[in-house]
């Protein structure tokens, strides 16, 4: 089954209960949160107390992406929860396994997340320690951007390669300009989670429902 998570750096806070509200009654299976350290990343974002607050106000699990140097020091920071999915970078650590590790010991679920110019090849020993690949088609760092073409066509060829490999049990994530236009050729090339932002439904509550159904009818 196709699911949709929804940005929630391109969320209103002054409206986020309305949000919330909309996205419970949609069936949203997860909220994607952005944490950024302005160092692996050049941009602030969320934190912890954000994550920690997003909790307490709706049940839908969380999918936090974190592009900060050296996560696995920082994991215990955020109280992962059984469910979510957290996704980091290959580049922002020597330690990728012991991140992974530190992940799976909170009972939360692994992702990790390949920038444009990554090689999916380049996590092969640490295939066993994943649930999710986040593929992103733009250089992480500020919404808005237009997808990379290639990349496009990498969320394929990453299918296939965790395929033959013997992983199809991993799902592929895609974040970065999620449009009406492009989210069917990305779901056409096997993506199963869309991170959706301005460019879909997050543009203010106004048909926010029904840019939600559209965007489930276009992924199928």
């Amino acid at each position: 089954m196709k699911k949709i998570s929804p940005s929630m750096m391109c969320v209103e806070i002054d409206k986020l209960n309305e949000y919330l509200k909309v996205f419970e009654e949609e069936g949203i299976e997860y909220l994607h949160i952005d944490i950024m350290d302005g160092e692996y990343v050049p941009n602030y974002t969320l934190g912890t107390d954000y994550v920690k607050q997003l909790r307490k106000l709706t049940n839908i699990p969380l999918d936090v992406h974190l592009m900060i140097n050296n996560p696995e020091r920082k994991i215990e920071w955020f109280d992962f929860q059984e469910g979510e999915y957290v996704a980091v970078h290959p580049e922002s650590t020597q330690h990728l396994q012991k991140a992974l590790q530190a992940i799976k010991a909170t009972g939360a679920k692994t992702m990790v997340a390949i920038n444009p110019a990554t090689t999916v090849e380049s996590l092969r020993y640490v295939l066993d320690d994943m649930d999710g690949l986040l593929v992103m088609t733009v250089n992480p760092g500020f919404a808005g951007q237009k997808a990379i073409p290639q990349a496009i066509q990498k969320i394929e060829d990453c299918r296939n390669y965790l395929d033959a490999e013997g992983y199809s049990n991993i799902e592929i994530a895609v974040d970065g300009n999620v449009s009406y236009e492009l989210a069917g050729e990305m779901s056409e090339k096997y993506a199963d989670i869309f991170v959706a932002g301005t460019s879909s439904f997050l543009n203010g509550l106004d048909g926010i429902q029904e840019g939600i159904r559209k965007m489930r009818d276009i992924i199928g």
